[in-house]
């Protein structure tokens, strides 16, 4: 049984988490393989082989970087979500833990993969930026990973680490709570499928919905 009790931060991760994007990348990756002739993914499949540091998936898919460098074909793949980013919506009940959360006196963060104007703009967006007392995303586009800026966050909030729960989806955000001592729940409605975060022995939900309904 998960006590959220016990927590008195909550650290979000954003895409795929509290933001419904893994169709849209889904998409606009298959536009891009097919101008390559490479093999299109469906949603199923991109579920599978999404990883960070994100150039590892690009090579999975099939990019020769001696021929499109990885920076080059990466740029290309964030200009185009960007085009199309505001078709993007958040998932179901996103809104309704945040306020749920925030009446409930959790301090609320972003700790995200995300270049950080994009996150700022995107929050802003859909309105949910005032929920959340600090946004930390990465100063460029190529999502290396994100556990430095984990450690700035939690040493800027300056919460004890058993006091921060971080809310992710993706095997990487369970990585990252190790390293930067926190605990971690994941969600299983983003990038990875349930039967492999599954296999990585932390707490996980099917969605948001769920989550909320462990506040009551």
């Amino acid at each position: 049984m998960i006590d959220l009790k016990k927590y008195s931060c909550i650290i979000w991760d954003w895409n795929g988490t509290l933001l419904d994007d893994a169709w849209l990348c889904v998409d606009v990756m298959n536009g891009m393989l097919k101008e390559r002739y490479l093999p299109l993914k469906t949603i199923e499949e991109y579920m599978e082989l999404f990883d960070f540091p994100v150039k590892d998936y690009y090579a999975k898919l099939g990019y020769d970087f001696d021929t499109e460098p990885f920076n080059k074909v990466g740029m290309e793949f964030i200009n185009r979500y960007n085009v199309r980013q505001g078709e993007t919506r958040l998932h179901p009940g996103a809104v309704s833990v945040l306020e749920t959360f925030k009446a409930r006196g959790f301090d609320q963060s972003i700790l995200s993969a995300r270049e950080q104007k994009e996150l700022l703009t995107e929050t802003t967006a859909l309105g949910v930026h005032g929920f959340f007392n600090r946004i930390y995303g990465l100063d460029d586009h190529y999502a290396h990973g994100k556990t430095e800026v984990g450690f700035k966050l939690v040493h800027d909030l300056g919460i004890p680490e058993e006091k921060m729960l971080y809310l992710g989806d993706t095997r990487h955000d369970a990585e990252v709570a190790v390293e930067i001592g926190i605990d971690c729940i994941l969600i299983a409605n983003g990038h990875h499928s349930q039967d492999r975060l599954q296999q990585l022995g932390v707490p996980l939900i099917a969605s948001l919905t769920e989550l909320n309904k462990l506040l009551w």
